[in-house]
């Protein structure tokens, strides 16, 4: 059997989005991974990919994964969350979930599948945030928390070369089921855009091209980076 791209999050807009442009490019050796059960078939049924009901969240999800596919080619971590509250209201509860998604999942998938991504000299895919970078109130769980998953990124990359290749995308604001109680307020919505130099909302087509890219043996000599997709929120004034 040929080696797969596994895309987790493939039900998210950034998740759903890659799929979508890989299968556009002839991409036939893709599996899906997601907790939402009748999005997930209605995916795969779309663009004829096999899949895996599984939450990240969940003890022993992994295993539910390597029931379904062991052999490996690249992994698409489109997994992500918005937590957002004053310091005051932040318990460790709050931080344990968010690193357990985030983090703690993303790393137990690399691990399970390291030497098959070895053998197929393959790529990981991890996401982070603008706000791991730029100081924003209210932000403190979740750019901690990207910013582990920054430092995970450049650490692997050092331990895994030349043999698997780790990049992560750090996108701003995108659309999204997750973003929707920020965005559904259209003045809100056309608040934030304007924060960003390129005046628009992040599509999950953005960060799903450039993951497209990092994923795939096109861009074979990129490793360790972090890359903005975030409409020069991080970098422009």
């Amino acid at each position: 059997m040929d080696a797969k791209y596994l895309i987790f999050g493939a039900t998210g807009s950034i998740g759903s989005n890659l799929a979508d442009q890989l299968k556009k490019s002839g991409y036939e050796n893709i599996h899906l991974v997601s907790r939402n059960v009748n999005e997930l078939k209605n995916i795969s049924n779309k663009l004829g990919y096999s899949y895996t009901v599984a939450d990240v969240l969940e003890d022993k999800f992994i295993e539910k994964v390597k029931s379904d596919i062991n052999n490996i080619k690249g992994i698409a971590y489109c997994v992500g969350s918005i937590d957002l509250k004053p310091v005051k209201m932040v318990n460790e509860k709050d931080f344990e979930k968010c690193m357990k998604l985030n983090l703690y999942s993303a790393f137990e998938i690399i691990k399970t599948f390291q030497e098959s991504l070895k053998k197929n000299n393959g790529s990981v895919i991890l996401f982070s945030t603008v706000a791991a970078k730029r100081g924003f109130s209210n932000h403190s769980i979740i750019a901690s928390t990207k910013a582990a998953v920054e430092g995970l990124t450049v650490s692997l990359a050092a331990e895994f070369a030349p043999f698997i290749r780790v990049n992560c995308i750090a996108p701003s604001l995108t659309n999204s089921k997750i973003s929707n109680f920020l965005l559904k307020n259209e003045k809100v919505a056309e608040g934030i855009a304007k924060m960003h130099p390129m005046k628009r909302i992040g599509e999950g087509g953005d960060s799903a091209s450039v993951a497209k890219f990092l994923l795939t043996d096109e861009s074979s000599w990129i490793t360790g980076q972090i890359l903005g997709v975030d409409g020069g929120r991080s970098s422009v004034a």
